[in-house]
């Protein structure tokens, strides 16, 4: 059986500052959502030394919803991951085809997902801003 995928948002790495980044001292990467009501659109930066794989860094991901990400990753080369970056959403990261894609397994709504991104809720992101 194969996992359901919704489509949840679309990551781009980007060299430019964005209003609102938050910053991730762990991934030494910056993060800011695009002012679009219809499509969500995160901005991803890094920083020289970043830990995370290259694809991740320079290749635009699309990022899924599944209902098992353990079904999702399975028998595929993971990049990132799993990791739980806000109590209730479990992410990971793999490569398909040459293209990182992510895939989310979360009980949180869209609102509280994207809320609690923004307030830098997460122990992913500290909060500050680049």
């Amino acid at each position: 059986m194969s996992p359901r995928y919704q489509f949840h948002h679309m990551g781009i790495p980007t060299t430019e500052p964005k209003p609102n980044e938050r910053y991730s001292a762990k991934y030494r990467m910056y993060t800011a959502d695009a002012d679009s009501a219809d499509f969500r659109i995160q901005w991803h930066r890094f920083e020289p030394g970043c830990p995370l794989h290259p694809l991740i860094q320079t290749v635009p991901h699309p990022a899924f919803k599944v209902p098992s990400l353990a079904m999702a990753i399975a028998d595929k080369n993971v990049l990132l991951g799993p990791y739980e970056p806000l109590p209730g959403f479990h992410v990971a990261i793999i490569e398909e085809g040459g293209v990182p894609i992510e895939f989310i397994e979360t009980i949180l709504s869209d609102e509280e997902i994207w809320g609690r991104a923004q307030q830098g809720t997460s122990e992913l992101y500290s909060g500050s801003q680049g």
